[in-house]
């Protein structure tokens, strides 16, 4: 009968919302039921390994339970954890539709804005597997299968080990479940599109011995086309002007190619390095309707030339999973117990973006002067461009994840002390195939725009010269298409189509692999209680890799260059961990006690370290608990920041500050150093900026490197709680928290890199990039990561909870809060370099609150829900958006940068449901019901368009419903 109070203990817990971590294993021996009971008492938090009575610790824990979930209209675990006050900004939201990589798909919880792979996601207390990166996909988790949600908000390396530098999410799963439950779930924004839907089940039974629950789920989200949302169908809503690429679906040549400035006499001009200068770009379109054969049939290129790539890009990409995940447990004896969790996800995830601007100066293919299709016949050899409309670029990517642990755990007594044991083993496995299409194969572009000439036997255009055809090759007229010159050699032919574009696939795969043991107990009893502790082994070994197409990785293709990525590496860890007891039940000392811990990692790639963390709890009085935690942490490069293959990125929003018209240190003295007076940026085409920032029109590369060490931390809290038993239901809380992280792994980006070295004076950083000779724009930048700099944040979190019965039904509401009052960032070890500054810009909000409110009344309740973010702040784009002109700052070394501040924005969301007489619920509400928008932020965070990417799209509509069996 042990057994069966072990469950009924633990199943207790769970209605009672204790913060939980592992299920307690069964007892073995026969004693007295009072002292079996004070031992089901004692259970496992989150950000410890010693079960204990008190679920409040030394450290902030937030759970989020099975209730909370169902009481919101976000139906996935990420979307759940990102509407957390203390989540940062979304590691790659599914606005970044030009995001490319292994990661892309995925959905990554980061807390405190300190990075994805800075915060550990563990399932029933099990690390997640995790991407060449480091990130960890909470969405492969089914929501049907969640219990609740433990976030420890605290630094735990010596507890969890690497990663845990910000905090820890311990999505604990659903167990014992006895009947079975069926949920859908359908919504969609107000404008008729991004439709989700959500339909799983859950079903279980339990026995004296043991229980088995099973769960599935599909569910699917449609995407939202960029041209569908005001803030996105431009790049800068407001300004369509700025929204067009030269690069234009029916493609330009230029006309002066080849040719240069002469003097009267005509002799070349030479500019001041003796070399000649080219004439001025003479683009020019085809006509309309016309043949697109001969200059008589092209004109000088304007706006109604050139093409919007928002009118074929997601602004929220489609998504579709699959996930079935089971959970077992069967008491083998009296005292020995197996756990087992099997857990399988197929995710897939689409993106579309605008057909490829390819330009031939790029790609070193321009028309040959015997192109059939060559609009001069002066035999000179053309410069062209033209965006591949009629093929959009899309990438499919499909990861499969596999996942099983499984363990023994039990107990044994000696003496009248009890100890607890685990022992188990943890495989997660990810098999990713991306597949791309819409990329031109460069050395057919070379082909197909190369020599060709009308064959007069068959009347089609060849490749090659009479007596030299170029075998298998298709001619291409890039200045035809969509009713302007023959269906014939355009884009809208198949064959051509067939020429020019490959598919390209890739292939990724990453395997952890855990070995565990851990034992706690009682060593003796002190005046004031227990002195408890944890012991505890663990092995574990990383292994993956991410491998581009084969022609991806040659440069011959338009999609960005990548190299392979192949690495592992392997860990030993041991860890102790003490709670003593010092004081207890006297005055002003209801409670006193220390918490103390230590873990020892050995890694093959870098060598050893030793992380300690230490806890102080105090309860002067039962209404009031005061808690303070210090600790260190670290966080182990990663497999792809160690071994990856370098990657090229036509970066967005680049701005080159020595700009002579839109450079914030335009004519400075170090500006001058590298270029002209009047020197202007380019964008894609190779022509002059129309804005201050724009995408290159060269690539970019990042890389990794080998010679990487640990990040390591040290975080800091101090907080109260206070529940006043004269206000029955009420409980608030507030902690002071502080991170800094040293030896950063920093992610350099092109903006940062000219920044530092022409606005900060940064000279080494100046190494970094080169510039072109001629037109003195950036054309070889290479970033990537290095050990460099601090990164320290620092804030209050405050939450109020109350519930209340009345006449009229149970009211409850809880108000959560995030304040960060500092998240400054360096990137060099140089002690003149000032801080960057993070709060308020860039998707780092100084606060963020939520506000729930849920009311109940027998069959029927409602939840009101307000999610509020502080302003933000941007450089200004325009003058007449600009309302910091004067905005300086340490950073800034003395020089006005103009700023233009967006002002705050708050959500609100409601669901109303009903419990049916055939046990179902049924549910109603949406998601930003007041149809807010926020302003316009050009900047782009966590976005390829102007909005942040962790905003609402719109009014967002749904309806659920549940039935209980």
């Amino acid at each position: 009968m042990k057994t069966s109070l072990l469950r009924d203990a633990i199943r207790t817990s769970l209605l009672a919302g204790a913060t939980l971590a592992v299920s307690l294993p069964a007892f073995a021996q026969d004693a007295p039921e009072a002292a079996a009971a004070t031992t089901l008492d004692r259970i496992e938090v989150t950000g410890s390994r010693i079960r204990q009575v008190d679920m409040e610790t030394a450290q902030p824990v937030l759970t989020i339970s099975r209730a909370d979930i169902e009481g919101q209209g976000f139906r996935t675990v990420s979307d759940i954890l990102q509407n957390m006050t203390a989540a940062g900004s979304p590691a790659i939201s599914r606005s970044e539709s030009l995001a490319s990589g292994e990661a892309v798909g995925g959905q990554y919880i980061d807390l405190r804005n300190l990075g994805a792979n800075r915060t550990l996601v563990l399932v029933n207390g099990k690390r997640l597997g995790i991407t060449t990166d480091g990130l960890q996909d909470v969405a492969s988790i089914p929501s049907v299968m969640v219990d609740r949600i433990e976030i420890l908000k605290d630094g735990a390396s010596s507890i969890y080990g690497s990663d845990a530098m910000a905090g820890v999410v311990n999505i604990i799963t659903r167990k014992n479940f006895d009947g079975a439950e069926a949920n859908a779930y359908y919504g969609q924004f107000g404008e008729g599109d991004g439709a989700k839907e959500s339909y799983d089940f859950i079903m279980g039974m339990s026995g004296e011995r043991g229980s088995l629950t099973l769960a599935a789920e599909y569910h699917k989200e449609d995407g939202v086309w960029a041209r569908d949302r005001w803030f996105s169908r431009d790049s800068y809503p407001g300004f369509p002007q700025y929204s067009l690429s030269p690069v234009g679906k029916w493609g330009n040549y230029n006309a002066n190619s080849g040719l240069i400035e002469r003097n009267p006499d005509g002799s070349p001009v030479l500019n001041a390095d003796g070399k000649t200068t080219p004439l001025p770009a003479d683009w020019r379109a085809p006509n309309r309707g016309g043949n697109a054969l001969g200059s008589d049939a092209f004109h000088p290129q304007t706006a109604d030339d050139m093409s919007n790539a928002a009118q074929q890009m997601h602004v929220l990409t489609p998504l579709e999973r699959r996930s079935l995940y089971v959970n077992g447990q069967y008491d083998l004896t009296d005292n020995v117990r197996f756990s087992t969790d099997i857990g399988y996800n197929n995710r897939v995830a689409n993106s579309q973006i605008a057909g490829y601007p390819v330009q031939s100066t790029a790609i070193r293919a321009p028309m040959a002067a015997d192109s059939y299709f060559n609009p001069l016949d002066d035999g000179r050899a053309v410069d062209w461009r033209r965006r591949g409309w009629e093929n959009p670029r899309t990438t499919e990517s499909e990861l499969t994840t596999w996942r099983f642990t499984a363990g023994l755990d039990g107990a044994f007594e000696i003496g009248d002390r009890y100890f607890d044991w685990d022992a188990g083993y943890l495989y997660n496995k990810n098999e990713l195939s991306k597949i791309s299409n819409g990329n031109f194969y460069i050395p057919n572009v070379r082909n197909a725009v190369g020599s060709s000439f009308l064959d007069e036997t068959t009347g089609n255009v060849v490749c090659g010269t009479p007596g030299n055809v170029i075998a298998g090759c298709t001619p291409w007229n890039p200045f035809a298409g969509f009713g302007t010159g023959g269906v014939a050699n355009s884009l809208d032919d198949q064959a051509v189509r067939d020429y020019l574009f490959k598919q390209e696939h890739a292939l990724g795969e990453t395997e952890t692999t855990s070995y565990f043991a851990n034992l706690a107990g009682s060593i003796m009893t002190l005046p004031a209680g227990d002195l408890g502790f944890a012991v505890g082994y663990e092995y574990r070994k990383e292994q993956g890799g991410y491998t581009p197409d084969a022609i991806s990785q040659s440069g011959n293709s338009t999609n960005l260059a990548a190299g392979p990525t192949y690495g592992e590496y392997d860990v030993d860890e041991f860890y102790v961990e003490l709670n003593i007891p010092v004081l207890a039940d006297m005055a002003f000392a209801q409670e006193l006690s220390f918490n103390l811990a230590s873990r020892y990692s050995d890694f093959s790639t870098f060598g050893d370290t030793t992380n300690n963390k230490f806890g102080v709890k105090w309860r002067p009085i039962n209404d009031l608990l005061v808690r303070g935690t210090w600790a260190e942490g670290f966080r182990a490069p990663t497999i792809s920041d160690l071994y990856g293959g370098g990657s090229q990125t036509f970066t967005t929003g680049f701005r080159d500050p020595c700009d002579s018209e839109y450079g914030t240190a335009a004519g400075s003295q170090r500006c001058l150093q590298d270029v002209a007076a009047n020197y202007r940026q380019l964008q894609q085409g190779f022509i002059p900026t129309e804005g201050p920032a724009a995408q290159t029109p060269v690539p970019f590369t990042s890389g990794s490197n080998p010679n990487l060490s640990p990040e390591t931390a040290e975080s800091k809290t101090i907080g109260v709680v206070y529940s006043p038993s004269w206000v029955e239901g009420l409980s608030l809380t507030l902690d002071w928290w502080n991170i800094t992280i040293e030896n950063t792994l920093v992610s350099d980006s092109p903006n940062q890199m000219l920044s530092d070295c022409y606005i900060s004076l940064i000279e080494s950083r100046c190494s970094g990039f080169s510039r072109d000779p001629v037109t003195g724009i950036v054309n070889d930048l290479t970033y990537g990561l290095r050990n460099a700099g601090y990164q320290e944040t620092e804030g209050f979190d405050f939450d109020v909870s109350y519930r209340v019965q009345t006449g009229f039904g149970n009211i409850g509401a809880t108000w959560q809060n995030t304040y960060v009052s500092k998240n400054n960032l360096k990137t060099t070890n140089e002690a003149t370099t000032p801080e960057s500054v993070y709060v308020g810009f860039g998707g780092n909000f100084r606060l963020r609150s939520n506000l729930n409110m849920n009311w109940e009344n027998g069959p029927f309740s409602a939840n009101w829900g307000m999610r509020y973010y502080s302003s933000m702040k941007e450089e200004c784009y325009f003058d007449s958006i600009c309302n910091i002109p004067d905005y300086a700052a340490p950073d800034t070394q003395g020089q006005n940068v103009p700023m233009n501040e967006t002002g705050s924005n708050t959500f609100h969301d409601v669901q109303f449901a009903v419990k049916t007489p055939w046990n179902a619920t049924v549910a109603v509400g949406a998601n930003n019901v007041f149809n807010h928008y926020a302003a316009p932020a050009f900047d782009q965070p966590n976005s390829n368009f102007a909005y942040y990417g962790g905003f609402d799209l719109g009014r967002f509509v749904f309806m659920k419903y549940q039935q209980r069996f």
